[in-house]
Parts: structure tokens; C-alpha cells; sequence
């Protein structure tokens, strides 16, 4: 076997976690020399970087008058077929079971005898909000059978997955990353001016793609207690259903000038630089990747304790995790960061320090080497 690898990577290009750790595996991995070949109907939206070792092939989905819905997933694994036979590939590796793995699989019988190993990764919706639908279970669980490595972004969401379908088969581990020269503190590394001076208005932030499950109206309403007692501002960066629940609520609360509503955001590196504390009220999460983005740029965390973020934030070290729509609990906890500099200073120090240290990509570059040598060496 060769030590660099051609691998096809199949994920959603959209803002959602799922796509971006997909994504940046994909240039790490090329940066160290492997041929990376992504295949989606999109270019994935932070691949913004150049690298001679990383292709993006495109899907073509037909429009034909016969077809209510287009066969993305037909389309995509005929796809991957295409890629795998013109570039030779080792691998597949797909984000999220449902529709990718079922493509990646279908791609796999029409190889024939020239099949190659797919390893699926799940982030979370394609199992609790997705998987577990009635109509998407016996589908879902075939494709995990017949993947040759499952992987999992959290503990949590592989116990979730175990208690769902039942499957009788390893399920490794792999949580996301982040790289430390994409996200630093302010002032590269220092935080000594945070929390904000005498005068300065506190920033809370709020990133998500504004699902119901997000509770982004819980984000408002949070906001609306804090600012009551300290004047601040929120940025709410994303956009999604829910959003123009949340810019109503904001209005009827006569928060207008103080939500400002961003969108989806390429550099949110630069959001958290002028961020004090992220909120993070959801009613599930998987994993939590904007958490621990926001943890890389010594921005404390206040969220839910839900999932799999108790594996990524520390309860009183690096941020504070809270039952589900306790509200004013939350509101609490982000006054007591915004009035205690040395409360703020030491979460925001752990907070880096445990990114960085359990998350950092080289250390979840070489989980995912092994799993891929394991499937190859079979």
C-alpha cells in the first residue's frame, strides 16, 4: 500500500458542522500529501483554500418533469463511481448515514470485485433527528452494517446510536478539531483586556443554522435578562428557519437595536474576537464544534447539557452547562462571567488550553489515519 492515499469525501457543503469538519479534514489531509477528492452538489462553504492535492468534482442532479424530488442520492453515487474509477481511489469517506453512506454503498456494488472500503462518519442529525425516523430506520441501520468503519463524533452520540439501531459493530470515536492558527485569542494569544473595559459594551454571540433545536429564541430571550441588568449587545450569526421567530421576539422585547442578525459568516474567528461569552442553548448537540471553536479564541461557553457537550466543555472550568431551557439560570451564569474579570480570565484560559490540548488536529488527523489503515489492511 501506498503511504499517501486518494480518498473521496462525500458531505453537505453547508454551514452545519458536518460539512465543515468534513471540509477542513479534507485540506489537512491533503497538506500532508494525500490526493483528497470531495464530492458534493456544492463547494463546501469554508473551503475557501487552494491546495494542489484537493479536487472538488460536482454532482449533477437531473431535472426531469418525471421526478417531484430530485435522485440527489442516485446522482451523487453514481458520482463517487465516476471519481473512484478516473482517480484511482483507495477510499470513501461519507458525512452523515443518510444520504451519503447509501450512496457510498451503492457506488461500492456497482465497483464489483474492484470495490474499495467506505468509512462512514456521523455527526449527529443523520442518527437523532434523521436516523431514527420511522421510514429512515431499517435503511439507516444497513448502512451502518455495511460500512467498513463507523465513526463518531462524540461518546454520546455512539451510545446514541447503539441504543437506536442496535448495531452490533465497532464505533470509533473521532471528535472534531481545530486548528490553533485559525483560531487565537485576541491580541494572538493574550486576553488580559477581557472582559471588556469600563464603557465598553459586552458582546454576547450566538452561531448556529437556527433549527428549531438551536432554541434560538431561548438565545433572546437570555439576552433580554442580561441586558436588562448589563447593557450589552448580541450577534446572532447563521440564518434558518427559526430565525424570523427570534427577530420578532427581539422586537417585541424592543431589543431591535441591540440583536443584530449577521447571517452566515465565512471568518468566525473574527467573530469571537470581539465576543465575550457564546451561548449555546440547544436541545441537542452531537458534539459542539462552534463551542469549541469558541473555546480556541478564550471565549467562555454558557450552553445546554445536552449530548456531547459535556465531552467538549468543562461545567465550571472552561464554560457552564445548564438543564435545558433554564433560561434564567443561563442569564445568570453569563452576568456572573461579565462582572468576575478573574472568573472570566481563567475560563477563558482553560477554555483554550482544553481545545487545544484534547482537540488539536494533529492528534484527530491520526485518529482518523488509523481507522483509514484498518479498513485497507482488512
Amino acid at each position: 500500500m501506498n503511504d499517501k492515499l486518494k480518498i473521496g469525501i462525500s458531505c453537505y457543503p453547508t454551514f452545519g458542522g458536518s460539512g465543515v469538519v468534513a471540509s477542513m479534514l479534507g485540506l489537512e489531509l491533503a497538506r500532508l500529501g494525500h490526493q483528497i477528492h470531495i464530492v458534493a452538489y456544492a463547494p463546501p462553504a469554508r473551503l475557501t483554500t487552494f491546495h494542489p492535492n484537493l479536487h472538488f468534482h460536482k454532482v449533477e442532479v437531473t431535472d426531469y418533469p418525471l421526478f417531484e424530488y430530485p435522485p440527489y442520492s442516485l446522482s451523487l453515487a453514481s458520482k463517487l463511481l465516476e471519481v473512484a474509477s478516473q482517480e484511482k481511489l483507495h477510499l470513501f469517506h461519507v458525512h452523515y448515514a443518510i444520504p451519503h453512506a447509501v450512496s457510498g454503498y451503492l457506488a461500492q456494488e456497482m465497483q464489483g470485485e474492484q470495490r474499495i472500503p467506505m468509512v462512514t462518519t456521523l455527526h449527529g442529525t443523520d442518527i437523532t433527528l434523521v436516523g431514527n425516523m420511522p421510514s429512515f430506520m431499517p435503511i439507516t441501520k444497513f448502512v451502518l452494517d455495511k460500512s467498513d468503519a463507523v465513526t463518531a463524533v462524540s461518546q454520546s452520540l455512539k451510545d446514541e446510536t447503539i441504543k437506536f439501531f442496535g448495531v452490533d459493530r465497532e464505533i470509533h470515536v473521532v471528535p472534531n478539531f481545530v486548528r490553533s492558527d485559525l483560531f487565537q485569542c485576541p491580541d494572538k494569544g493574550g486576553i488580559d483586556h477581557r472582559p471588556r473595559p469600563p464603557g465598553e459594551t459586552p458582546t454576547l454571540v450566538h452561531i448556529s443554522n437556527f433549527r428549531p433545536v438551536k432554541r434560538v429564541t431561548d438565545v433572546i430571550k437570555i439576552f433580554a435578562l442580561v441586558h436588562k441588568k448589563i447593557p450589552s449587545q448580541l450577534l446572532m450569526v447563521g440564518d434558518g428557519p427559526e430565525r424570523g421567530p427570534a427577530e420578532r421576539l427581539a422586537r417585541e422585547l424592543g431589543l431591535q437595536d441591540s440583536v443584530y442578525f449577521l447571517g452566515e459568516q465565512l471568518d468566525i474567528n473574527s467573530i469571537f474576537a470581539t465576543a465575550n461569552v457564546l451561548l449555546q442553548p440547544s436541545e441537542t448537540e452531537s458534539f459542539g464544534l462552534t463551542p469549541l471553536e469558541a473555546m480556541a479564541t478564550c471565549t467562555p461557553v454558557v450552553a445546554s447539557k445536552v449530548g456531547g457537550l459535556p465531552e467538549v466543555v468543562i461545567d465550571g472550568e472552561t464554560g457552564f452547562l445548564l438543564p435545558v431551557g433554564d433560561v434564567e439560570g443561563m442569564a445568570g451564569k453569563v452576568m456572573d462571567l461579565l462582572t468576575d474579570p478573574q472568573l472570566y480570565l481563567k475560563m477563558a484560559a482553560s477554555g483554550r488550553e482544553r481545545a487545544l490540548s484534547l482537540f488539536n488536529v494533529q492528534r484527530i488527523i491520526d485518529l482518523y489515519m488509523q481507522v483509514y489503515r484498518s479498513v485497507l489492511d482488512a
